[in-house]
C-alpha cells in the first residue's frame, strides 16, 4: 500500500480529531487511569504526545528556514514542562500542540510539501515530509490505542489510520525490531493483511525491514492491518489484545514476533 504526503496528512488530521474529541470527555478520574502503554496513566500518555508534537513544531520551523536556537537540551525542557503539569493541563495541552502541528503541515504549500526536508537524528540523512509526519501519525496512532483500551479491553486503531502508519513504521524497523529474538535465524515472511488488504515482505536476519513480498517465503503471517501496527509497535499481546483472524505459519510463532518487535 503507497501512501504519499497528503495521505499521511489526512490521517494526522482524522485521528488528531477524533482523540481531541475524546479527551475533552475524559474527567479527573479517567485522566488518572491507567493506559495501555505500561507504567502510564491516560495523562501521561497525553504529555507524552503533547511534547512530542511541540518538538515536531519546532522540527517544522527549522525545516522551514527559521533559525535554530533549541540548543542540546531543548527537547528535555519541554519534556520537564510537561512532566510538572497537573492531569488536566496535560489533557488540555496536548489538544493544543497536536492542533497546532497539524494545521503547521497542513499550512504548507504543494512545493513546501515536495520540497522540505527535516533532520531527526536517527536517520542518517535529512527526511522528506511523508516520512517525518508518518513518524508522528504512528506515535498518534498506538498512543491513541493506549488510552481507548483504558476503558475497552477489545479496542482496535481504525482501518483508515492503520494502513498508512503501517507503510510509516516500516521506515524505522531497524532501529526497534530486535533480530537476536530469532536467535540468530534469517527469516523472510509474507506479510498479508485486511482493512485494507495488502500483502507485503516482513526479513529478519541482521536486521528487521519491510522488503518485496517473496515467491517462496518462509511462512505467511496474515491478520488485520491495525493488529500488525499494533504488533510492530509492541502492543499486541496474548488475550484480548490479539484479535481473531490472526494467523501464522512457518518457522516462527507469534510469541517469537512479539520479541521481535518489544515496543519502543
Amino acid at each position: 500500500m503507497a501512501t504519499g504526503t497528503d495521505d499521511v496528512l489526512a490521517a494526522m488530521r482524522r485521528s488528531h480529531d477524533r482523540l481531541s474529541a475524546r479527551v475533552r470527555l475524559l474527567d479527573e478520574e479517567d485522566l488518572r487511569r491507567p493506559s495501555g502503554a505500561a507504567q502510564w496513566t491516560v495523562a501521561r500518555v497525553l504529555s507524552h504526545l503533547g511534547s512530542g508534537s511541540q518538538i515536531a513544531q519546532a522540527n517544522l520551523q527549522v525545516a522551514l528556514g527559521g533559525a535554530d536556537d533549541r540548543g542540546p537540551d531543548f527537547n528535555q525542557g519541554i519534556w520537564a514542562r510537561w512532566d510538572a503539569m497537573t492531569p488536566e493541563d496535560q489533557a488540555a495541552g496536548f489538544v493544543r500542540a497536536s492542533r497546532d502541528l497539524v494545521e503547521g503541515y497542513e499550512a504548507l504549500t504543494p512545493q513546501e510539501r515536495a520540497d522540505i526536508r527535516f533532520r531527526l537524528g536517527f536517520f542518517a540523512e535529512p527526511v522528506d515530509l511523508a516520512t517525518s509526519a508518518g513518524l508522528r501519525l504512528v506515535e498518534l496512532a498506538l498512543h491513541s490505542w493506549d488510552i481507548d483500551v483504558a476503558f475497552d479491553s477489545a479496542a482496535t486503531i481504525p482501518a483508515d489510520l492503520a494502513g498508512i502508519a503501517v507503510d510509516r513504521i516500516g521506515t524505522i524497523l531497524g532501529r526497534i525490531g530486535k533480530p537476536e529474538a530469532v536467535a540468530g535465524r534469517s527469516v523472510r515472511l509474507r506479510l498479508d493483511t485486511v482493512a485494507p488488504q495488502t500483502s507485503r515482505g516482513l526479513v529478519i536476519d541482521g536486521t528487521v525491514r519491510f522488503d518485496t513480498v517473496p515467491d517462496e517465503p518462509d511462512g505467511v503471517v496474515a491478520m488485520p492491518a491495525e493488529a500488525l501496527l499494533r504488533l510492530l509497535g509492541g502492543r499486541l499481546s496474548a488475550g484480548p489484545h490479539t484479535p481473531a483472524g490472526v494467523t501464522i505459519g512457518g518457522p516462527i510463532t507469534l510469541d517469537e514476533l512479539r520479541g521481535v518487535f518489544g515496543g519502543y
